[in-house]
């Protein structure tokens, strides 16, 4: 069975484990006292690796409780179901691939949800206090602040729905590496925001309603650019977004768009201002899919 799936190299010996097993050096394990497993597993964990259990008894209940997923079969006795974190409904253990695939896909797109939260909450509150330094007033008012947070959350609830990749390899939480992508891309944004409020209050000498309402329209259309240039990690465009996160990045660009443009709770900007705006935030999101790959490769986040 084992040369049949291509494992041709060397057959741990049968019966009890080496205190000192190394699972690297062996390509099969066969005829393994119960106990053994449950050694096996955690040599594996000891080398570093994410380990899968497959069982359907009493004996196997030890292994799968040990594993980072332990998975019962459809005909898997109730000890055994009770000790897996998953149980197979169906026959035959296909539905271990569907499961893997599942999970990395979940991973993904919780793993998107994420940097762009980071990446949003740097950027927002950095230029808050710029803003502030900048004109001597905030630059956004509370009800400003609620349009944003309503935008966002209809393209955040839409990320549930996106297509993504499933990672090739088993997926961690490494905060660290996450955090340190959401500051680098979170200060991208930054720069873009505050480039656009400086030529609004430098150049153009807009007043202070103007103003608020120029930075609310760049955090919701920056927020668009980031929301697509993070949604795939290893590729330039990623695959193609699904219809209800198109649809909704296109309600939240007309809502906060047909508001600034009528003066809706906010101060009035012209359409053609709002257009630009717009072309600059596609600017910034092709740039920003530019320095993303290297950024995601130093920090091997995928």
């Amino acid at each position: 069975m084992a040369h049949a799936v291509g494992l041709d190299n060397t057959v741990c010996p049968p019966g009890a484990l080496a205190d000192n097993l190394k699972p690297q050096n062996f390509a099969v394990f066969a005829s393994i006292l119960p106990e053994g497993k449950f050694d096996l597993v955690k040599a594996f964990q000891k080398g570093g690796h994410s380990v899968g259990m497959c069982g359907d008894g009493a004996n196997d209940a030890p292994a799968l409780r040990q594993a980072q997923i332990g998975i019962a079969v459809s005909t898997a006795t109730d000890v055994a179901k009770s000790a897996a974190g998953v149980v197979l409904t169906e026959a035959g253990l296909g539905g271990i691939v569907a499961a893997v695939k599942v999970g990395r896909t979940t991973f993904q797109r919780i793993l998107s949800y994420t940097l762009r939260s980071t990446i949003k909450k740097v950027a927002q509150i950095l230029l808050l206090a710029i803003g502030l330094l900048m004109t001597g007033q905030a630059v956004l008012t509370p009800m400003l602040m609620v349009i944003i947070m309503i935008t966002g959350d209809f393209l955040s609830m839409s990320l549930a729905t996106d297509r993504v990749r499933p990672s090739e390899t088993p997926n961690s939480w490494e905060i660290g590496k996450i955090t340190a992508a959401g500051l680098m891309l979170g200060f991208c944004f930054l720069a873009f925001c505050t480039g656009v409020l400086a030529i609004g209050k430098f150049e153009l000498h807009y007043p202070i309603g103007t103003l608020r309402t120029l930075t609310a329209i760049i955090l919701v259309y920056g927020s668009q650019a980031i929301t697509y240039a993070v949604r795939d990690r290893r590729h330039l465009w990623g695959l193609r977004p699904t219809r209800w996160l198109v649809l909704s990045t296109c309600a939240d660009v007309l809502f906060i768009s047909v508001l600034a443009n009528r003066g809706w709770a906010m101060a009035p900007l012209s359409f053609v201002l709002l257009a630009t705006i717009l072309a600059a935030a596609v600017v910034f999101w092709m740039i920003l899919n530019i320095l993303k790959i290297p950024i995601f490769k130093l920090l091997k986040l995928s």
